[in-house]
């Protein structure tokens, strides 16, 4: 089984996303998945152009030269798309969302109907994969990830692709302080192995084990409080200087 993962968290592994994306590519590599683990910040992807000659003048190839080149194969092959991101702005980082858009050259310039609606069908050497969302959001609740979730459904609706589902990490820069002072989670981090464990050898995950990966850190009254009083210290620093 192929599994492609990109992480477009600017701080790469030392970001709260690989906080739990890595423990989720682990426990597929221990199913006996092959990983390949890209980050956007080391890649040049251009933004589409949207002159479809990828379309029509040089189908399924993007004028554009750059790091798409590359990855574009490999996702095609791909059984399983790990797509994982902060959140920004309600929605994916800018880089991932340029990978995205330049994936249009996977699909056929003609309509069929899917599920009574208008989609777009796959070109033949790609193949229809189940895509994982892994995200981090520095507030707490969880509907904070709902944009971002609505995008990722619609996104695999219109290129053929199964939503598997998603590892999602609500307060996650509360994760590290707590783990340094010694705060139990490594329920969390076993919980985002076992789902990768559970995606590759039963096909899907558990709710169970996912809502694990999400359990509240700390209550959100003295979340706000901690934050506060971190970004105010930062402040006062700044004047200082």
């Amino acid at each position: 089984m192929k599994v492609v993962a990109i992480n477009s968290s600017p701080m790469m592994d030392m970001g709260n996303t690989a906080l739990i994306l890595n423990p989720f590519l682990e426990g597929m590599r221990n199913a006996g998945a092959e990983v390949e683990l890209y980050y956007t910040k080391k890649l040049e992807i251009k933004p589409c152009q949207g002159e479809f000659n990828c379309w029509f003048k040089t189908p399924g190839k993007c004028f554009q030269k750059d790091d798409m080149q590359m990855l574009d194969p490999k996702m095609r092959s791909a059984d399983i798309l790990v797509f994982a991101t902060p959140i920004y702005c309600d929605g994916a980082t800018g880089p991932l969302k340029n990978l995205m858009d330049r994936t249009v050259q996977q699909v056929q310039p003609f309509f069929e109907l899917r599920d009574d609606h208008c989609r777009h069908p796959l070109r033949e050497d790609t193949k229809a994969s189940k895509v994982v969302l892994v995200s981090n959001c520095g507030l707490w609740e969880m509907d904070n990830f709902d944009p971002l979730i609505m995008h990722m459904k619609a996104y695999c609706r219109n290129g053929a692709n199964e939503f598997a589902g998603a590892l999602l990490r609500p307060h996650g820069p509360a994760l590290k302080p707590m783990m340094e002072m010694g705060v139990p989670l490594n329920d969390i981090f076993e919980a985002a192995k076992e789902a990768g464990r559970q995606l590759v050898e039963d096909g899907k995950m558990s709710i169970e084990t996912l809502n694990i990966v999400s359990r509240e850190l700390l209550p959100r009254e003295k979340y706000i409080q901690i934050v506060n009083q971190h970004f105010q210290q930062e402040l006062d620093a700044l004047e200082k200087k």
